[in-house]
């Protein structure tokens, strides 16, 4: 599991328009995990990767890596509203855009059993996340 820290806080200070784009370049960002993990939003600011196949200690490197690259990540957002068509004159270029810098929690769970759902591997992941039994730092 992967949740964006404090994302809360992004929405109250910049607006959901703001906190899409963040949903966006996170989403971006993980869309690169090596190792054959798959990422997909779980929900709310929520994502999740799936090693299928894979054991917990093959994907914490992988996941390691996309946790650092997001943290370094500086996110320009966009102003609104932006032209349909790309202008001719480029603004002046002492305007700056407005950066973000986003971090994100990450719990880990492996699938065990046979027994076992995918739904309760999914909220191993979230406990981890919550209760930081994982490698990476819990939100809650």
């Amino acid at each position: 599991m992967v949740d964006i820290d404090h994302f809360k806080r992004v929405n109250d200070s910049h607006g959901h328009d703001i906190g899409d784009q963040v949903l966006k370049m996170v989403a971006s960002c993980l869309a690169n995990v090596k190792g054959g993990g798959k990422a997909f939003r779980y929900g709310g600011e929520e994502f999740t990767v799936v090693f299928s196949g894979k054991q917990r200690d093959h994907a914490l490197s992988h996941l390691e890596e996309l946790r650092i690259n997001i943290s370094r990540s500086v996110f320009s957002l966009r102003s609104k509203p932006r032209p349909k068509k790309k202008p001719k004159k480029i603004a002046s270029k002492n305007t700056k855009p407005k950066t973000l810098k986003v971090t994100v929690s990450m719990g880990v769970a492996e699938h065990f059993e046979r027994k076992q759902t995918a739904a309760q591997v999914v909220k191993e992941a979230d406990t981890a996340l919550c209760f930081n039994l994982s490698l990476y730092r819990g939100r809650c």
